[in-house]
């Protein structure tokens, strides 16, 4: 497992605890940082993954925004809260990071929701994703 898609798990991980708990994803991924010290490659993994969690944070609006949009007939807070964190990550590497191609971003995002949400969630991410990746492309 790359070095990325482990800290994409991480950041999903405290974004959607942060969800349920209603505490700061950024700390709550802190706190899960300091337990791991030492461990191998971790610095690496909990760099990107908070560079994901301050990039959505920063563009929280738009992307929310840009989900609700392209998600057919589903707010933001109708979503399931897994999907609605992978779909939160995700949309900001498509928008906002360059060095990820759209393919990758929309792939681990698919493999996280077959990993960890409902049968329906990963067409469901696949196919918002892939929206957004083309409406980007377009421009």
């Amino acid at each position: 497992m790359s070095t990325r898609t482990k800290s994409r798990k991480r950041a999903l991980d405290a974004l959607y605890a942060a969800g349920v708990r209603g505490e700061s994803a950024l700390l709550l991924l802190s706190e899960t940082a300091s337990e791991v010290t030492g461990h191998q490659n971790q610095e690496q993994i909990f760099d990107y993954a908070e560079t994901l969690l301050n990039g959505y944070q920063q563009n929280a609006a738009q992307i929310d925004n840009e989900l609700t949009m392209l998600a057919d007939n589903w707010s933001i807070e109708r979503m399931p809260s897994i999907d609605r964190a992978i779909l939160r990550l995700a949309a900001w590497e498509i928008l906002y990071n360059d060095e990820v191609p759209d393919e990758v971003a929309i792939s681990e995002a698919v493999n996280l929701a077959s990993e960890l949400s409902t049968d329906d969630s990963p067409k469901f991410v696949n196919g918002v994703l892939a929206r957004l990746a083309r409406g980007r492309q377009a421009l």
